[in-house]
C-alpha cells in the first residue's frame, strides 16, 4: 500500500512538473509576443509622426532626426528587454 501511494505521489509530481514547463513556455511566448508587438507599433507611430511633421515643416529635419532616432532606439530596447525576460521565464 505504501509503495503504491509513493508511486502515485511521484506520478503526480512528474505531471505537475510537466504542467509547470508548459505554463513557462506559454508565458514566455506571451511575453515575447506583447514585448515585440507593442514596440513595433511605437516605432511605426514615431516614424509616422516624424514624417508628418517634416511634411508640414521641411526645415525641421535637422531638429527632428536625432530625437526620433533616440526614441526609436529606446522603443526597440523594450523589445530586447522582453526577449531577455522571456528567456529568463523559460529557462529559470
Amino acid at each position: 500500500m505504501a509503495a503504491q501511494a509513493a508511486v502515485e505521489t511521484v506520478q503526480v509530481a512528474v505531471g505537475a512538473l510537466a504542467n509547470v514547463d508548459a505554463v513557462k513556455s506559454a508565458m514566455a511566448g506571451v511575453t515575447i509576443a506583447v514585448g515585440g508587438a507593442l514596440p513595433a507599433l511605437a516605432v511605426g507611430l514615431i516614424g509616422s509622426k516624424a514624417m508628418e511633421s517634416i511634411g508640414r515643416n521641411p526645415e525641421s529635419v535637422g531638429k527632428l532626426f536625432v530625437p526620433m532616432i533616440l526614441t526609436v532606439a529606446f522603443a526597440e530596447a523594450i523589445a530586447i528587454y522582453s526577449f531577455v525576460m522571456a528567456l529568463i521565464i523559460k529557462f529559470v
